[in-house]
């Protein structure tokens, strides 16, 4: 019920005041809590439900309400955005700039800060997360991104850091797995300097140690503290495989663009050569749905091989994202999430699926995996 999600974030928020900022020493206490042991541990025998920016199909995303929602709903893991302020704090959030999903606009006191930078090859004006301070980020209020999605949210919730992110996961009832994603690390690193000459993902993976993620996949540390993380930049992910044995998966973007760092082409990141190559590195990859199953006037064309490619190369894959909306759903689904789950994780056989709606997939994965069976999903390097 909402009565008793709104309990729940004043539970959370208390703790996050108390020790959970981004700025707040405390924070590193966190680090020392078992806070995982003798909780219900996280499933393994079944496709992973991925809540994609939180339940944010019913919540703004990316709010600690939206978070909480998704753990109550069933989700396996939270994922989320990874940007950072003028300041050099990492927060929780997806796009660059903050016009689509904040009050930044209705702001007066910030109507002077719009700016124009190149992003991944294209000039984009707006408000950037990197020309405000975390305090300043703070102050605004995030609203839902859909017009077509519940408004009542709006204006209630404020931005978070990662630190905060993760402390929901730590602070959840069981166990609940983070998925966060070094979200464009070329454009951050051009914008904020760290001292010691530190790089964006050097702060990423610091903040993830210090709360104790780590570990192979399936390894003891890592079913403790599950975690994925993700990237479209193959050479952050190359460059973090140094400081983490974390599992990490490789986005995979529309067919049309390049990746943002190495300006490779979508058919030659998904080369079985690539897929070899960067095996070494990841344990997956993370591709858009339309790019492994190409529609063709809304319905589903041929099934390319991506899948079956990446499985011989013993890789998993998470597409995203999945979404309940009729706009969103084929027409060979006839209007029926449940179809299209029924579709990816039985006749393409994916191995975890990011989606907005968290209690619809888990559901669906209840009503037809309600136990383990005597094989366990175990893809990936062993531990």
């Amino acid at each position: 019920t909402m009565d008793s999600l709104w309990h729940a974030s004043v539970i959370v928020l208390v703790l996050l005041f108390i020790g959970g900022s981004d700025a707040n020493p405390a924070a590193r206490r966190h680090s020392q809590l078992d806070v995982n042991h003798k909780k219900q541990p996280l499933q393994t025998f079944r496709p992973y439900n991925i809540a994609h920016r939180g339940s944010n199909g019913e919540i703004p995303e990316e709010t600690a309400a939206a978070y909480l929602r998704a753990i109550d709903e069933g989700t396996d893991f939270i994922e989320t955005d990874i940007l950072a302020s003028e300041d050099g704090h990492l927060i929780c959030f997806h796009d660059v700039t903050l016009d689509n999903t904040t009050d930044i606009a209705s702001r007066t006191e910030f109507a002077g800060r719009k700016r124009t930078y190149e992003v991944q090859g294209v000039n984009m004006t707006g408000w950037f997360t990197v020309d405000f301070t975390l305090r300043e980020l703070k102050s605004l209020r995030v609203k839902q991104r859909f017009s077509f999605r519940d408004q009542q949210y709006n204006g209630k919730y404020n931005i978070l850091t990662f630190d905060e992110f993760i402390l929901i996961a730590l602070h959840a009832d069981r166990v609940v797995g983070i998925y966060p994603e070094i979200k464009n690390p070329i454009f951050i690193n051009q914008h904020v300097k760290w001292s010691g000459g530190k790089k964006f993902e050097d702060k990423f993976v610091e903040t993830l140690l210090k709360y104790g993620y780590k570990g192979k996949y399936m390894s003891e540390d890592w079913l403790m503290k599950p975690l994925f993380i993700q990237s479209f930049a193959p050479t952050s992910l190359i460059y973090i495989s140094n400081i983490t044995n974390a599992p990490k998966l490789l986005l995979i973007d529309e067919t049309t663009v390049p990746t943002q760092d190495t300006n490779q082409s979508y058919y030659e990141i998904t080369s079985n050569g690539y897929l070899a190559f960067i095996r070494k590195y990841v344990i997956g990859i993370g591709p858009w749905k339309d790019t492994i199953i190409p529609p063709e006037n809304n319905h589903l064309g041929p099934a390319t091989d991506l899948v079956a490619r990446a499985h011989a190369l013993n890789l998993q894959v998470h597409p995203y994202t999945f979404r309940n909306e009729n706009s969103y759903l084929h027409f060979n689904f006839h209007q029926d999430p449940y179809a299209e789950y029924e579709y990816w994780l039985r006749e393409i056989g994916v191995d975890a699926l990011f989606t907005d709606f968290t209690g619809s997939l888990h559901k669906y994965l209840e009503w037809t995996a309600p136990h383990q069976n005597k094989e366990k999903k175990c893809r990936g390097p062993p531990a």
